[in-house]
């Protein structure tokens, strides 16, 4: 393995990670789908240790904001699922213990459904967890609102440039950031020694492993927009430039890139697209390979894989750039008073919740999140995985907060879906999909 090569899969650090991508935001041309995380769990196994007596904790420096007792009652709606949603639970517990406060946190299924039609009609949450992406949408319909005024903190002092500039849209801060997330490699320990460092030595390794007629694959690889975007991004195309309101979906290199992961990745999967028949052989010890994010790793660890992480493999000399994303506790509109009981109750609490290392810790330590907190994002003490993911977000591109990607994902989806499935060539779905796109922009 190259000594290039080493460091990338050594940086545990989320700063220098995520630094690298503070050009991109407002920038470049990235984005993540607009849909909920799949049902998996998050729990993984790690070679980290919370031990709060380890040096890392000195550079600790920052302080943890508590509530001042608001005394109001708060509702934090979400979708995480099984160990994500057991350790919010647990913290929301924790954090009504520990200072008598009255904060809920509820599992919505269909979250974005749910806050398009409840907060507009004055019901719904104080607040709701998902990444940045909704910030643009969100904030010109009214749905988030702006909590600078109130808040106890400065965002460039406690988290990374991105984690702070994903925070704001227009100036304004609709929520605060606790951790970023993207895909990376995560294979099987027992077929494979070390990660490939390119696209060709993954292709060895994944030639020796895959017998379709014996069950076994080369790879599992959901067959979605997001999860491919690493491809097309890296032979310069795109598929919406939100900084110049640019669609790229006819573009020449968008069409190489889509090709790319139909020649070298599509060959080694399973036949069905959908994300549990590809992330079944994975779990079911079937493949060496899967191309995912943290919230895949707790399953995979529940069904007996031991599994490490590893940034995407070089593209015959050029680097992929997986979407990235910024996990968010936003500003609902229901906060909109500002200084009631309630609002401070929510907000307090997303404070708390940020600013709290030992949380914070938890969420990289048991799931694989890269933290964004300052004091955090430059330690040692974290879990390999972390190391693999935060060199994923190290190659990647930050996704766009502008309302017109929203129209994007679906078109898009279907088109990478339709070539997937041998129903038409990339070059003919693109451009029936950007077809698609102007039609939903002009609607």
């Amino acid at each position: 393995m190259s000594q290039h090569r080493r460091k990338l899969l050594a940086k545990m650090a989320a700063t220098a990670a995520l630094g690298s991508v503070a050009g991109c935001l407002g920038v470049q041309e990235s984005g993540e789908s607009n849909t909920e995380e799949p049902d998996e769990s998050t729990e993984t196994t790690t070679s980290g240790d919370s031990d709060d007596s380890d040096g890392s904790n000195e550079q600790e420096s920052l302080p943890m904001l508590e509530p001042e007792n608001s005394g109001g009652s708060a509702t934090l709606w979400h979708a995480r699922r099984e160990a994500e949603r057991r350790s919010l639970q647990d913290q929301v517990s924790r954090f009504n213990d520990d200072y008598d406060q009255s904060v809920s946190a509820d599992e919505v299924a269909e979250l974005g459904t749910r806050t398009e039609t409840a907060i507009p009609a004055g019901q719904g949450p104080h607040s709701f967890d998902h990444a940045h992406d909704w910030a643009g949408k969100y904030y010109q319909n009214g749905w988030v609102v702006d909590e600078s005024d109130s808040l106890r903190l400065d965002l460039s002092e406690y988290f990374t440039e991105v984690a702070a500039q994903a925070a704001q849209f227009d100036g304004a801060t609709v929520g605060l950031p606790y951790a970023a997330e993207t895909v990376g490699l995560v294979y099987n320990t027992e077929m494979v020694d070390e990660p490939p460092e390119t696209v060709s030595e993954m292709r060895s390794i994944m030639d020796e492993h895959h017998a379709p007629s014996e069950g076994t694959y080369g790879l599992s690889y959901p067959v979605d927009p997001y999860f491919v975007s690493a491809w097309v991004h890296a032979f310069g195309g795109f598929y919406y430039d939100d900084a110049n309101d640019e669609l790229g979906l006819e573009n020449d290199a968008t069409v190489e890139g889509l090709q790319y992961y139909m020649d070298n990745f599509a060959p080694y999967m399973p036949d069905s697209p959908d994300y549990g028949a590809q992330a079944d052989v994975f779990k079911q010890g079937r493949a060496p390979f899967a191309i995912n994010g943290p919230w895949f790793l707790g399953s995979a660890a529940d069904a007996g894989i031991d599994t490490g992480v590893a940034p995407l493999p070089a593209a015959d000399g050029s680097e992929p750039s997986p979407y990235t994303g910024v996990k968010l506790l936003f500003f609902s509109k229901k906060m909109g008073s500002g200084a009631d009981a309630d609002a401070t109750a929510s907000r307090e609490f997303a404070e708390w919740y940020t600013t709290n290392t030992d949380v914070l810790r938890t969420l990289a330590e048991e799931h694989s999140y890269i933290p964004v907190h300052r004091d955090l994002a430059d330690s040692d003490d974290l879990p390999d995985t972390v190391g693999g993911y935060a060199a994923a977000v190290q190659q990647g591109y930050a996704m766009p907060t502008n309302p017109k990607m929203q129209g994007v994902w679906g078109p898009v989806g279907d088109a990478i879906t339709r070539v997937y499935n041998g129903q038409a060539e990339p070059a003919g779905a693109l451009s029936t999909a950007a077809d698609e796109v102007r039609d939903n922009w002009n609607s």
